[in-house]
């Protein structure tokens, strides 16, 4: 069974509070978060004659690991810290034998492995498994206000929510196969757009 993440980027109003729940709960410093909220914006105004129209769009797009079927991550590994668990797919890591190298983080398109200066290794979205063992969502999406996020076996959530294309600035699912379904927005750009960029880098 493979577990995976629902993203719906019409509900979905930028308020961090999934990334803020995640941080709370992991313990989290300053400079490190699992779960990241990019906001992705473009277009412009054009006058036509005395007419003025406009290309403008704006959304936002929730983000952890992917919990992909191909981790890359985990195929660059020299210690065999990062694994994928056999039992629901979920990529992890054994932080008592990470070297810190992050080798992991530079592989990952998503940027899902995160160097943690002060404990010296390597860190991660897990999908609160220790949470889902006792029958409980990740704490992302349990507090997520309008119910924009959901996580569990791949292949139900597709079912229960349809099968959606990948949007930008996400990089094509071909990569690495994420195990995520996103709803996009009237607004959304598919993943190859370059006419948007991103509003809040600093923050991602």
């Amino acid at each position: 069974m493979q577990y995976g993440f629902y993203f719906d980027a019409e509900k979905c109003t930028g308020c961090k509070t999934c990334q803020l729940a995640c941080k709370d709960y992991k313990d989290l410093s300053r400079d490190i978060n699992f779960r990241r909220v990019y906001e992705y914006s473009g277009g412009n105004w054009l006058a036509i004659g005395e007419v003025w129209e406009q290309t403008v769009f704006s959304y936002y797009l929730s983000i952890a690991c992917n919990h992909c079927s191909r981790p890359v991550c985990v195929e660059v590994c020299p210690s065999g810290a990062m694994y994928q668990r056999p039992e629901d797919g979920i990529v992890t890591i054994d932080e008592d034998i990470c070297i810190g190298c992050q080798l992991c983080h530079m592989a990952c398109p998503y940027d899902a492995p995160q160097y943690d200066a002060d404990k010296g290794h390597m860190t991660k979205c897990n999908g609160c498994y220790e949470r889902l063992a006792v029958g409980l969502k990740p704490v992302c999406v349990e507090a997520c206000p309008t119910r924009a996020l959901d996580f569990g076996p791949i292949e139900e959530l597709r079912a229960r929510y349809g099968i959606f294309e990948i949007i930008a600035p996400l990089p094509p699912e071909t990569f690495t196969a994420p195990n995520i379904v996103v709803k996009p927005n009237p607004k959304s750009r598919p993943n190859a757009d370059r006419t948007g960029s991103l509003g809040n880098p600093g923050e991602v």
